[in-house]
Order: C-alpha cells, then sequence, then structure tokens
C-alpha cells in the first residue's frame, strides 16, 4: 500500500515538527524541510518514514532542487504544508527595509515558491496545500508591522490558491495560530505578557504546539476533501473577542 507523502517547511522544531510527528504517527511519509541543518538533523533522528532536507525556501533555486530530491525520494505529494516562518518584531518607525524584508522573504515570498514548485505533484494527487498564518494576520497588534502583514498576505495567497487550483482538485487552506507556549514563546515572553494573554484569551491559556498540529493534519486528509479556501483561526477564541477589556469579563 503506498503511503500517503507530506512536505512540511520549517520542520526542525515547533509547530512543523509536532506536525511530522503527528502524520508520521497516521501512517504518512514526511519530508522534513528547514534551513538549520544541525536542529533538522537532531529533529529527524530516529523518526521512521521521514527524511530531512535542508532548504531555505526563500531562495528560488534551492526549492527547486529541493522538490527534485523530495520527488526523486518518495515519488508523489499528496500534502504541503508552508510552516517555515521568522519574526522580527519592533516599532514601525525603527522597522528598516532591511527587516521588512528579512521577514517577506521568507514568510511570503517561501510560501509562493514552495507552492508555486508543488503545484505539479499536487495535482497528480488532488490534494492540500496548508499555509501557516498567523492571528497577527488577521488583527492588528504593535509592533508586528512586518509580520503582521507578512501573514495578512500569506492569507490572501491562499484564498488564490483556492480559488485558481480547485479545478484541479487542490484545496489550499490556511491555518492562524493564537499564542503558542512553544519553547522561543516562553523565553521571551514574561510574566506579565503571558498573565495579559490569560486575560485576552476566552480559553485562558495558551495553545499547544500538538493543538495546531491536529487542526492542520485534518485539513491534509481525505476528511477535509470539500473543506478549501477557509481560514482557520486555532487561538483559544482569541480573534473572536476583539479588543475588549479583561476585567468586563463575567
Amino acid at each position: 500500500m503506498t503511503k500517503n507523502v507530506a512536505l512540511i517547511t520549517g520542520a526542525a522544531r515547533g509547530i512543523g515538527l509536532a506536525t511530522t510527528k503527528l502524520m508520521l504517527g497516521r501512517g504518512w511519509q514526511v519530508a522534513m524541510l528547514d534551513r538549520d541543518s544541525d536542529e533538522l538533523a537532531s529533529a529527524a533522528e530516529g523518526l521512521e518514514g521521514a527524511r530531512p532536507f535542508i532548504c531555505d525556501v526563500s531562495f528560488a533555486g534551492q526549492v527547486e532542487e529541493t522538490f527534485a530530491a523530495v520527488l526523486e525520494t518518495f515519488g508523489r505529494l499528496d500534502a504541503v504544508v508552508n510552516n517555515a516562518g521568522v519574526a522580527e518584531f519592533g516599532p514601525i518607525e525603527e522597522t528598516n527595509f532591511a527587516a521588512w524584508r528579512r521577514v517577506m522573504e521568507t514568510n511570503l515570498d517561501g510560501v509562493f515558491l514552495v507552492s508555486q514548485a508543488s503545484i505539479p505533484a499536487l495535482k497528480q494527487t488532488r490534494s492540500a496545500l496548508v499555509n501557516i498564518a498567523s492571528i497577527s494576520g488577521l488583527r492588528a497588534s504593535t509592533l508586528r508591522v512586518a509580520y503582521g502583514t507578512s501573514k495578512a498576505a500569506v492569507i490572501q495567497l491562499t484564498k488564490q490558491q483556492a480559488a485558481e487550483l480547485g479545478e484541479y482538485g487542490i484545496r489550499a487552506n490556511c491555518v492562524c495560530p493564537g499564542p503558542v507556549r512553544t519553547k522561543l514563546a516562553m523565553a521571551v515572553h514574561s510574566q506579565e505578557i503571558i498573565d495579559a494573554y490569560h486575560d485576552a484569551i476566552p480559553l485562558n491559556r495558551y495553545g499547544s504546539e500538538t493543538e495546531i498540529a491536529e487542526v492542520i493534519a485534518f485539513l491534509c486528509s481525505d476528511q477535509a476533501s470539500y473543506v478549501t479556501g477557509q481560514v482557520i483561526a486555532s487561538d483559544g477564541g482569541f480573534e473572536s473577542t476583539g479588543v475588549g477589556l479583561p476585567a468586563l469579563r463575567t
């Protein structure tokens, strides 16, 4: 029996690694892409059914070479998860063009390049694109002019893909994680920030990497065969509550 194959970018850590492990557990094979070669090798060690591929998704040449290697290795693609992303936070007036481009190159250009490269293979299997944006692409916030704008653009790119690729049986959907309890987030979020997020989120907690991975895996699966063009906030209700005052919660 031929196993389905997923390609996941930013797979060396966080949501990408959690999604890799979840899909392996459900019988998929996974092409793990990341530009951090050491972290990727460590993450892939011992994961049966996964193969690591070093790739910086912001470079068109690397994406093309990697896709050729992935298809040579696995022979097919049944899902592509555009998860790779970077973040640089700071006030608008202190965000120079170099910082803006660093964020856009990975968060937007990378999603475009990987998606474009995947279309021929996804046409063959009539399967799924899943782009990872952010709650910051749905609601504005301070210090996120480049990051939030890049993620809002990913949301629109997803809708474009759904509109144009549906006739080939390719589904395109977008997941917007809210605050997630990753090692990186916990390292930079002060207790004051953690408390503020808890107050603003109806479920009163951060999400986990695995909770986000569950949504991604669903959208990759046949269970989501009639779902396309959708933007799903996996955020504990954060986006739906807007900017209400925590003190007025009942």
